[in-house]
């Protein structure tokens, strides 16, 4: 009897959470900044996670894409249409905000310099990601190229799918699939090594 109480009490906190939510993203829709201030305060920190390991570890970048990814959240509320929660929506348009932000980037790097290996490295930002390896799941994350860090983290930590991903990226299925692979494979690789030199 005990357990039905605390599902229902969990099932009508989350309604309530829900309804809160979207009289919140309505406010905002009117104008309402304070409102918008309180659907920021609620999914700042999830989106800076999102932003951060996408950035591969570069503070400054996720703060960058984090900034960008609310602005534009600001500019379209009025594309929200309620078919999902809010979170769902304001998590899209942030992986969106840094994937284009990133062939932004790569576009730059490729005009610049020859394409090598070594340009997939460095379009996180100013910093080397390959870099101070450790034994941390993060910093093995971080060390990896953009195209194989995206699909890790969008696949085995945000839960998306090959054929969302695949949406969001331009890349095939199969190359979705593939960079997962190659992922992994270094991850595990890094791991290894790091105990290996212990």
């Amino acid at each position: 009897m005990g357990e039905i109480q605390a599902v229902t009490a969990r099932q009508h906190d989350e309604a309530a959470s829900l309804a809160t939510e979207l009289d919140q993203v309505e406010r905002a829709r009117g104008g309402d900044r304070s409102a918008f201030e309180q659907l920021y305060r609620s999914h700042c920190s999830r989106i800076y996670a999102l932003c951060w390991r996408l950035c591969g570890g570069d503070r400054s970048l996720a703060e960058d894409m984090l900034q960008e990814a609310f602005v534009r959240a600001w500019n379209k509320l009025d594309q929200f249409r309620g078919d999902s929660r809010f979170a769902t929506w304001l998590h899209r348009l942030a992986v969106n905000v840094i994937l284009s932000d990133r062939r932004i980037r790569v576009r730059r790097l490729q005009r610049e310099t020859p394409m090598y290996d070594a340009v997939e490295q460095t379009a996180v930002g100013e910093r080397d990601v390959s870099a101070g390896l450790n034994r941390d799941l993060e910093a093995a994350i971080s060390g990896l190229p953009e195209r194989a860090r995206t699909v890790l983290v969008l696949y085995d930590i945000e839960g998306y799918r090959h054929q969302e991903i695949a949406q969001m990226t331009g890349m095939a299925v199969g190359s979705s699939k593939a960079q997962l692979h190659r992922a992994r494979a270094l991850v595990r690789k890094r791991f290894d090594e790091s105990q290996t030199n212990e």
